[in-house]
């Protein structure tokens, strides 16, 4: 029998994965960097792993076509430091086209606030 693990920390991960979407929607490439450990691995589909600060400095400043937006969260779900989020973004890509489309992503948050991981889901072609 496995006991579920303290509401506490469930809440803690779920608000450091809030304050990711915040940081992405601002465009702050810095800040959202900064939330990932050095080793953490991040993995989207049609790029590459990405891995610590450097790798999402990258993506985010760099490789990512999608040139602003925002994120709506329509569920939030936390197991311990697991965090699963459904949600929609609604924005532009760099070349001025629209992007609509809903995502899901996974999350590890390690004790110290940092993301250990994050992987990105899509329900439609690359962005």
């Amino acid at each position: 029998m496995t006991t579920a693990p303290p509401a506490t920390e469930s809440a803690f991960a779920v608000q450091v994965v809030r304050r990711f979407y915040e940081l992405v929607d601002r465009g702050d490439a810095p800040g959202l960097a900064a939330l990932f450990a050095p080793d953490a691995e991040y993995r989207r589909p049609g790029y590459g792993l990405m891995t610590g600060p450097e790798g999402l400095l990258g993506f985010y400043g760099r490789d990512r076509t999608i040139r602003a937006g925002n994120h709506t969260l329509t569920t939030v779900l936390a197991d311990g430091p697991t965090v699963g989020v459904f949600g929609e973004f609604h924005g532009v890509l760099h070349s001025g086209e629209p992007v609509d489309l809903r995502f899901a992503d996974s999350f590890t948050v390690r004790p110290d606030g940092l993301f250990a991981t994050r992987d990105t889901y899509f329900f439609a072609p690359l962005v």
